[in-house]
């Protein structure tokens, strides 16, 4: 899941969580999760004053953020001394679950 900017927004990105008028989470939604956004709804979200949504996966890589790949080398280097610890085997288990599975099997892109 990745916060972005509703200009950012394309078709086909889907929903991660509700959308709320004014990014305010008070209130009914304007937009459900699991939605797939199109090129209209983005811009009656806009209309409405939405500044920001969540959206599935990782799909656009912003500046100074890192790639999937350098994320779980990155944790693999911080456990490397301690691999035969089964109980930080286990933490970096979760934490390599947890980094892809918010930014997707693939990084949160799809091949073009």
């Amino acid at each position: 899941m990745q916060k972005i900017p509703l200009n950012l927004a394309e078709a086909e990105m889907v929903l991660a969580r509700d959308v709320f008028r004014n990014d305010s989470p008070a209130g009914i939604p304007i937009c459900g999760k699991g939605t797939t956004l199109t090129d209209s709804l983005i811009g009656r979200l806009a209309h409405l004053g939405v500044q920001s949504i969540y959206v599935e996966g990782h799909p656009v890589q912003q500046e100074g953020e890192r790639s999937l790949e350098e994320q779980l080398a990155d944790l693999e280097r911080r456990f490397s001394k301690t691999g035969a610890n089964r109980y930080n085997q286990v933490l970096l288990d979760v934490y390599r679950k947890h980094i892809t599975t918010m930014m997707g099997e693939d990084g949160g892109r799809t091949a073009e």
